[in-house]
């Protein structure tokens, strides 16, 4: 679903990403772990084009993310870290417009919009202003607006940051469901519990390079928490 070859990204003569390479198969539940600024947001923003890459590729289902940009983003949804929407609109509002963005027709859009407010659970709040829903509420909503255009890949950078105990368990459910029926999910978060509880495979990027890679269960080795070994490999980089 996503092939990353040798992808290089320089904001001027900083380095964010260092010639990395990534493949992530269809249908994969896929963690990308690093410390703050290892380059995770930039892989993300050279994946959904808002950035360029100074020099490498992207494919997302075979399609190139710079050649080919306008269907390659019709195939990736993102729900970031940061709220970038209007926090006076409502999700009804915000979802629809996202829809438009895509060159929905009006009639599917809006049938597609009521799926998801029906989804997330959003029914009693889908006309309530942004700004006034909870942290949960907000995350839903942002991830019925990523979903619109039904993707074939959708990012989800901390989705569950500000997130009560409850509702994110709430979440994890959600994700759970839409892996299980095909959607290929990539997962970033500083909550290693979580990666753990989701994701079959993970992936390390520390100063910009991949660290370390495999299956969940190569990273829960010897009993191993993931949380453990991947402290243990990023405090091995820090000392060398």
């Amino acid at each position: 679903m996503l092939e990353i070859r040798n992808l290089t990204k320089k904001y001027g003569q900083k380095v964010a990403i260092n010639d990395i390479s990534l493949k992530i198969s269809r249908g994969a539940f896929f963690g990308l772990l690093g410390p703050n600024g290892a380059g995770k947001s930039t892989t993300i923003h050279c994946i959904t084009g808002i950035s360029q890459p100074t020099s490498g590729s992207i494919f997302v289902d075979g399609v190139d993310v710079v050649k080919d940009y306008k269907l390659a983003r019709t195939k990736v949804g993102l729900s970031p870290q940061e709220f970038n929407v209007d926090i006076f609109g409502t999700p009804r509002q915000l979802i629809n417009y996202m829809g438009g963005y895509y060159g929905i027709p009006r009639a599917d859009r809006v049938e597609r919009m009521e799926e998801l407010i029906n989804r997330f659970d959003l029914q009693a709040h889908a006309d309530v202003r942004f700004q006034k829903l909870s942290g949960g509420l907000k995350r839903r909503a942002m991830l019925a607006r990523a979903l619109i255009h039904t993707p074939d890949l959708l990012i989800l950078d901390e989705p569950t940051a500000g997130v009560d105990v409850e509702q994110r368990h709430d979440l994890w459910n959600y994700l759970q469901e839409m892996n299980q029926n095909g959607k290929t999910i990539i997962l970033t978060s500083h909550y290693l519990e979580e990666i753990q509880h989701l994701c079959n495979d993970i992936a390390i990027i520390d100063n910009g390079k991949i660290v370390a890679e495999g299956t969940k269960e190569e990273f829960m080795r010897d009993g191993k928490s993931v949380e453990e070994t991947y402290l243990e490999i990023t405090r091995k980089k820090k000392v060398k």
